[in-house]
C-alpha cells in the first residue's frame, strides 16, 4: 500500500532543499556584486540568469523611494520571502 505521508515528506524536503540552494545563489549574487565582475564570465552569467527575474519583479513592486539611496534592498527582500516560504513549509511539514 502506498503511504502518502512519505511522498509528501519527500516533496516538502525537496522543495526546502531547492529553496535553500536558491538562497545560496542569491547570496552569491550579492557577494559578487560587491566587486566589479566580468559580465562575460560564465558563472556571473548563470547567477544573473537565475536571480534577475525575481529581483526585477521585486524592483517593479518596491517603491522608487528606496532607490534614491543607491542601495538595492531587493536581494534582502527576496531572502526574506524565501525564508518565510521555508518556514511555512516547515510548519505544515510536521
Amino acid at each position: 500500500m502506498f503511504d502518502h505521508s512519505y511522498f509528501l515528506n519527500g516533496v516538502f524536503d525537496l522543495i526546502d532543499g531547492l529553496l535553500n540552494l536558491y538562497l545560496i545563489v542569491v547570496i552569491a549574487r550579492v557577494v559578487i556584486s560587491w566587486v566589479s565582475p566580468d559580465p562575460y564570465n560564465r558563472i556571473v552569467q548563470i547567477l544573473c540568469a537565475l536571480t534577475d527575474p525575481p529581483l526585477n519583479a521585486l524592483r517593479r513592486v518596491i517603491p522608487r523611494l528606496f532607490w534614491s539611496t543607491g542601495l538595492d534592498f531587493t536581494p534582502l527582500i527576496l531572502t526574506m520571502i524565501i525564508l518565510i516560504i521555508r518556514r511555512f513549509l516547515q510548519s505544515i511539514h510536521l
